[in-house]
């Protein structure tokens, strides 16, 4: 029984080259890429993944110019973002298996090309229908790069340092999604908002010429399964277009059933999923409770801070009076909060178990929810932003950990997959997040403590998912040391 209290000692320690959490990282886990060659390949994914943030949310700040210059309504004019968002969500499974058989850098680049000629394309757009057409294609561009982009990260960094570059890789995202309203706003002012959607091209063309540095493609020359891609597609567009026409259309019963139909292709499609060596729809590794529970705790917290997002600032202008400009201003210690944690809590994600640093922080997160749940009346701009920054850390300490987690016990040859579930549980989170405000919204129950209170629900559920995980992997561990022979 001894190697038993060994193993009950490591769950509990710190954790070097493990994922924690009794995780075991796969045997097959490299070394990176060879410095300089590294160096190169981090300014070419920097570059690339703040190409595809920018280029999905600075078009926002447009939408009220686009609406009155091609005389169309500020309902419809939405559809820029939403057709953009839902696309890019229906590729992400579709493509990862399509970029394990063609190589991750191969597929990584040709999204990249494909985003930058459509961004081109749109400087001569003069009609609504060519802009969503196009808006389209970008969508499909950005989702053959996001399909592989942890991947590429993964095979770039050692695995000692995953977590480190991950947080890096946070950083970079969250400095893009600060740095796109801001870009946007200026090119609309001083530019035709046609330009917004070129904005991003650059960038793109710099990760392209600095691409050979990025890990070498080792395509795998699998059978394509063409009907498992279109399924998973077809499944997703169900449930996002679906839960969007219910919470927006007049009639929200349309909308109710396609939803509704999405759950039960959910179903059926996983059954047939479940018999395939490679699916499409990672279900081998939704089965690990390492990769299935953390991917449902990531997109709890990833629906919670969206929901928080979304309702504040309807809190703080109707509700408090301040002014939009202003209300941008009090968001911002949000994601300055997490420039600074995100680093952090990557490198410490290579050292300490991921349940040592996620649930903790989950209940930071929760105690700055409740906080603003219950904004004193009077509160000055200083007092919503240390409980902004409080409740930004909290998520912090729990995102990185919980991502090196998911990432880092796939097999080496399935990363692409674990990647594409990451990027799923963030994007239907915040999907789920603009259904749920706007029901909220609709019921009068969005301008008050409720948001911030159902966001504080969301966290404890990861909390719970990230708790049962724990002890499912560690007590499988156990099982498998008390079948050894000896003990």
């Amino acid at each position: 029984m001894l190697k038993i209290r060994d193993e009950e000692q490591r769950d509990n320690a710190p954790a070097d080259s493990s994922a924690g959490d009794g995780a075991v990282l796969p045997e097959t886990a490299g070394e990176g890429l060879p410095v300089p060659r590294r160096i190169w390949a981090i300014v070419a994914l920097s570059f690339g993944n703040a190409l595809l943030v920018i280029d999905g949310s600075i078009p926002n700040v447009a939408l009220p110019t686009i609406a009155r210059e091609l005389a169309v309504g500020e309902g419809v004019v939405t559809n820029v973002v939403t057709i953009y968002q839902m696309v890019m969500v229906m590729g992400l499974l579709p493509f990862a298996a399509l970029g394990d058989r063609i190589g991750h850098r191969k597929l990584y680049q040709l999204g990249q090309l494909i985003l930058c000629i459509a961004s081109a394309l749109c400087i001569f757009v003069d009609d609504f229908a060519s802009l969503l057409l196009l808006r389209t294609v970008q969508a499909l561009g950005a989702s053959m790069a996001l399909s592989v982009a942890v991947p590429i990260l993964r095979e770039t960094y050692p695995e000692k340092s995953l977590g480190g570059g991950l947080g890096f890789n946070s950083v970079v995202i969250a400095s893009a999604a600060a740095m796109a309203p801001t870009l946007g706003g200026l090119i609309v002012a001083y530019y035709p908002w046609k330009a917004v959607f070129a904005a991003a091209a650059p960038l793109a063309v710099i990760s392209l010429l600095l691409g050979r540095t990025l890990p070498d493609p080792h395509p795998k020359p699998d059978r394509a399964d063409w009907i498992g891609g279109l399924w998973s597609a077809l499944t997703v567009g169900l449930l996002i277009g679906g839960l969007q026409l219910a919470t927006h259309a007049a009639n929200p019963w349309p909308g109710a059933l396609l939803a509704v139909a999405g759950v039960v292709s959910v179903a059926l499609l996983v059954r047939r999923e479940r018999r395939r060596t490679r699916p499409v729809v990672p279900v081998d590794l939704l089965a690990m409770p390492a990769i299935g529970l953390s991917a449902l705790a990531a997109m709890a917290v990833f629906c919670a801070i969206a929901a928080l997002l979304l309702s504040l600032p309807f809190m703080l202008e109707e509700g408090r009076g301040y002014a939009p400009d202003q209300v941008g201003m009090l968001l911002m210690p949000f994601p300055l909060t997490m420039l600074v944690i995100s680093p952090l809590a990557g490198w410490l994600s290579d050292r300490v178990a991921p349940t040592k640093l996620g649930i903790p922080g989950l209940m930071v997160a929760i105690c700055g929810l409740y906080l603003l749940a219950f904004l004193p009346e009077g509160v000055g701009p200083a007092g919503i932003a240390w409980r902004l920054s409080l409740t930004a850390a909290g998520f912090g300490f729990f995102l990185a950990p919980n991502s090196r987690l998911m990432i880092g016990n796939a097999p080496l040859d399935r990363s692409a997959a674990a990647g594409s579930v990451l990027s799923t549980s963030r994007l239907l989170g915040q999907t789920m997040a603009a259904t749920l405000v706007g029901v909220l919204l609709a019921l009068g129950m969005g301008l008050g403590p409720v948001p911030m209170l159902v966001a504080g629900l969301l966290a404890v559920l990861a909390m719970g998912c990230s708790m049962v995980r724990f002890r499912t992997v560690r007590a499988q561990r156990l099982a498998r040391h008390m079948m050894e022979p000896g003990l």
